[in-house]
């Protein structure tokens, strides 16, 4: 859709002239599941963004609709619930009520959104909704606060109004993305460090076309696992907060006091961190051969250690490994389903994206989606 097939959209559903915002989804190279646990992660945004045109109310009603899912909802911010109700619009509409919370003065606004970012697909629709329409109500409300305080309110609106506890990555390189660059976050401190992505090289993005129902409580039994590891860890080890603070070494260690599942899920967290800090200085080298190699241990611990893959997503790694001019590939996201990110030399797209279509059909019966990404800004009003 494009600017003007959207305000045209916006125009014969509301009337008005409407602003229109986007934020970019994202894909993460390395450091799953980590966000969480105070560690490190280095997403990319995406060219697959949400666009979110607006006009500002005279009421305090927030009306949206979704060309996507061809559906409408709102919330009056005089009389909001608390919690979501498992719709697509507790996203946006979450972010409306956490700003109204904040103790900011948000208008009534109506919103239209188009998104080309796959769903389900772990490359965080959510938090490209999020804050495109942070940022789409902020501006019409004449409200000013720091890309920071948006992605940190978006990230409340996932976890308290949504249900899912995710940590801040997401929205964070949704508001901080730079095109040409992956950014290493640290999630403690919240710095990061934009590196470049080589030109030779492109992020390709492979979708399994497969979403299981595991997925939302399995990733919050993952993070209190998580929790319950610290807590055990931190009776033996002093200033242990998270798992941020501990090492594989401690993990393996006190393996009899965790328990087999929890040792697996903090020896995951430990050993991911690590690879994150290589996978930096392997970037910041060009050295991609280095860089592929930490992306096969990362999908090994994620398959195995923190028990998140799946057949499908298995499958997609096997099958692209042998592919020329692939340097590394891993599943990316929360797990059960959605992406592999894929690392491939330019001038061998092509043969990757036809081969890869074709052995995954053969191989599980099921159509893969294939995106050919590129490293984008982040979140902005364009008009």
């Amino acid at each position: 859709m494009t600017l003007d097939e959207l305000t045209a959209a916006f125009q014969k559903l509301y009337g008005g002239q409407p602003r229109i915002y986007r934020a970019p989804g994202r894909v993460n190279l390395i450091g799953e599941h980590t966000d969480y646990n105070k560690g490190f992660v280095m997403p990319a945004a995406i060219n697959f963004s949400t666009w979110v045109a607006v006009t500002k109310r005279d009421d305090s009603v927030v009306k949206i609709h979704s060309d996507i899912f061809e559906e409408d909802a709102e919330i009056d911010l005089a009389n909001s619930a608390a919690h979501g109700r498992k719709h697509w619009s507790d996203y946006p509409l979450g972010v409306a009520i956490k700003l109204k919370e904040a103790g900011h003065n948000i208008y009534g606004a109506n919103l239209f959104v188009h998104g080309e970012v796959p769903l389900g697909s772990g490359l965080s629709s959510s938090a490209a909704i999020e804050v495109s329409t942070g940022l789409a109500l902020l501006d019409i409300s004449g409200v000013k606060i720091d890309r920071l305080g948006l992605a940190k309110i978006c990230q409340m609106a996932e976890n308290e109004f949504v249900g899912a506890r995710t940590g801040l990555m997401d929205q964070f390189i949704a508001c901080f993305g730079k095109a040409d660059h992956a950014v290493m976050l640290d999630c403690r401190s919240l710095e990061s460090r934009a590196l470049p992505v080589p030109d030779d090289v492109k992020l390709v993005v492979c979708n399994t076309m497969v979403k299981h129902e595991l997925a939302s409580s399995e990733y919050n039994a993952r993070r209190e696992q998580c929790e319950e590891g610290v807590r055990i860890l931190s009776q033996h080890l002093p200033n242990v907060t998270s798992l941020r603070d501990v090492t594989p070494d401690d993990v393996e260690k006190f393996r009899a006091e965790l328990g087999e599942v929890i040792f697996k899920r903090c020896l995951h967290v430990t050993t991911e961190n690590d690879r994150v800090l290589k996978a930096a200085d392997a970037l910041r080298d060009r050295d991609l051969k280095t860089f592929g190699k930490l992306m096969y241990e990362s999908h090994n611990s994620l398959r195995d250690d923190y028990e998140v893959s799946c057949q499908e997503l298995d499958v997609m790694v096997d099958l692209a490994k042998p592919i020329k001019g692939v340097f590394g590939v891993r599943m990316t996201g929360g797990g059960f389903g959605g992406c592999t990110i894929n690392l491939v030399s330019v001038e061998a797209v092509g043969e990757f994206t036809e081969s890869i279509r074709n052995s995954y059909v053969q191989a599980t019966g099921k159509q893969s989606g294939v995106y050919i990404c590129s490293a984008a800004d982040g979140a902005g009003r364009i008009q």
